[in-house]
């Protein structure tokens, strides 16, 4: 007879397989998304495997015509499919297929428009949506009908003047080239641009597309195309970037380490992970990815991790960012993020906890690090919703900004965090839906890890309410825990999208702190045995 083997007793093997595989991908898990492919569709025809980009976007779109996230999520990714199509229409003829696809995704962008009351905050949305829009009332202009209505909020100076520049030559910012593909044919080449190894533009198979141009893909030659076939699935789809190694690495070993889960890599796995945290470090900070400018998010994450491994680095990388009273992520962001400057709170109180003789840090920077940690923990208290939750720029989800700033704010807040923290809890235990699940629309998998983790890491142990919610929400998480089915997008760039290892981490770290809290262990007992952990069917 097999034995039974609980949740908790496969941890290690778990984690050694998982940090394992992480060190071995050079652009970590991140799942296609349907506004970059359509990208490559539109201006890559030549690329080898064109018909499968086309093909993904055939079978991504949606009942309604509409592709995306939920809500105002899917005005982005719609502009981008639709266009696509259409595009592909104009060289294609008469395919049906692409025919019907393109006019039900105008139909579908015709209805949105209508009822959009705001822009998601997602990255560049203000000249993504006019650059997309001006595109797809071009081809129906040639189509004989009635274009599409402009919404509030978008930026179609912003974008000429960016264009303008660029056709006379000049530079543009740095941050821009992550979106190279909005900017029209003099981005073809530009000599502003700087490729990473002769090979990939702004951490994205678009902007590299855009750069390189369809004539230099179809030649097969350039280092280019090797990368652009290298992050191309299966099924046809690329990811919104890549490669994306110091976000994934510095997400996903932070979380196990501030929550208590041990590390069992082998020696060789860890010191490869570590040495290439330091590796993303220049003196200006890190990126989440090749290509990308340095941003106070992934320097402060990095950081982060790299105290808990027990390697850390002197916090005055941070000091580039510092905007007074919050720190910024890139200068002259649109909107700044609390998930990120959660991150510097733990990053600055991570560092505060580290031996007096430590050589990074010496008494001019350790008086540093407190009063920028008091500042900022008095700017996430100041920032938080009056129902106790916080929202980012950086995420769809409240629960994702809540569990950051909940997090951070109990371990490094002191005193002056006390109520927030617990308006926090009490806005998590009033977002149960039944069985235990989370959810902004639907219950996700994601989502209720965020408010199982909240609830044991943030919560005071003599709160009664706490343990019964997160052992539902933990039992949950048990049920569905080989749930293979893809995680919805929640995360913000271009697009919504999803970053899977990090999400998957979340949901270890989650169930691993409800094994090992006294308050909850008790509760999953006959409970976690794998046997048990059955596919489920009513969490994305």
């Amino acid at each position: 007879m097999t034995p039974r083997v609980s949740w908790l007793d496969r941890t290690a093997e778990t984690v050694r397989t998982l940090l394992t595989d992480m060190a071995a991908d050079p652009n970590g898990q991140f799942e296609p998304c349907v506004y970059e492919t359509a990208r490559l569709v539109a201006l890559a025809p030549s690329l080898p495997h064109h018909r499968q980009r086309v093909a993904f976007l055939l079978r991504e779109q949606r009942s309604d015509g509409a592709w995306g996230g939920p809500a105002e999520y899917d005005l982005v990714t719609t502009l981008s499919a639709t266009e696509a199509l259409l595009t592909e229409r104009h060289r294609a003829g008469t395919d049906p297929a692409v025919a019907s696809a393109a006019d039900r995704g105008v139909e579908a962008l015709s209805r949105r428009l209508a009822d959009l009351d705001a822009l998601p905050d997602t990255v560049a949305v203000e000249i993504m949506v006019p650059a997309l829009l001006s595109e797809v009332n071009a081809h129906l202009a040639r189509l004989g009908r009635t274009p599409l209505p402009e919404p509030a909020g978008t930026r179609a100076d912003l974008l000429d003047a960016i264009r303008d520049a660029l056709a006379q030559g000049h530079a543009v910012p740095e941050k821009l080239w992550h979106s190279l593909e909005l900017f029209g044919p003099s981005v073809r080449g530009a000599t502003s641009v700087r490729p990473v190894d002769n090979r990939l533009v702004g951490c994205s198979p678009a902007a590299t597309a855009a750069w390189l141009g369809d004539e230099v893909l179809g030649e097969g030659q350039h280092p280019g195309v090797a990368y652009l076939l290298s992050v191309q699935h299966e099924n046809g789809g690329v990811p919104v970037a890549a490669p994306l190694t110091l976000f994934e690495r510095a997400w996903v070993l932070s979380t196990l380490l501030d929550t208590g889960v041990p590390i069992t890599a082998p020696r060789p796995v860890l010191d490869r992970l570590v040495d290439s945290l330091h590796g993303a470090f220049t003196d200006d900070g890190a990126a989440g990815g090749a290509g990308l400018p340095v941003d106070v998010d992934d320097t402060a994450t990095g950081l982060h991790a790299l105290a808990l491994l027990g390697s850390p680095r002197s916090p005055d990388v941070l000091r580039g960012f510092d905007r007074g009273d919050h720190f910024f992520c890139f200068p002259e962001e649109r909107t700044p993020s609390t998930s990120a400057n959660a991150h510097v709170v733990q990053a600055l109180g991570t560092t505060l906890a580290l031996p007096s003789n430590t050589p990074v840090l010496d008494e001019t920077q350790r008086a540093w690090c407190s009063e920028r940690l008091d500042t900022v923990v008095r700017w996430l208290v100041a920032n938080q919703h009056p129902d106790g939750s916080w929202t980012d720029k950086w995420h769809a989800s409240p629960y994702y900004a809540t569990v950051c700033c909940a997090v951070a704010l109990s371990r490094h807040g002191g005193p002056a965090a006390n109520d927030a923290v617990r308006r926090a809890v009490d806005w998590v235990l009033a977002g149960e839906q039944d069985g235990g699940v989370w959810g902004r629309w639907e219950p996700t998998r994601e989502e209720t890890a965020y408010a199982v983790r909240l609830l044991l890491l943030a919560s005071d142990d003599t709160d009664e309410r706490v343990a019964p919610v997160a052992a539902r929400g933990a039992r949950s998480l048990l049920r569905h825990w080989s749930d293979e089915r893809p995680h919805p997008p929640l995360w913000h760039d271009k697009d919504v999208y999803t970053p899977t290892r990090i999400i998957q981490v979340e949901m270890l770290a989650a169930l691993y702190a409800a094994h090992t809290d006294p308050r909850t262990a008790p509760l999953l007992a006959g409970l976690s045995d794998l046997s048990t952990t059955s596919v489920g069917t009513g969490v994305g």
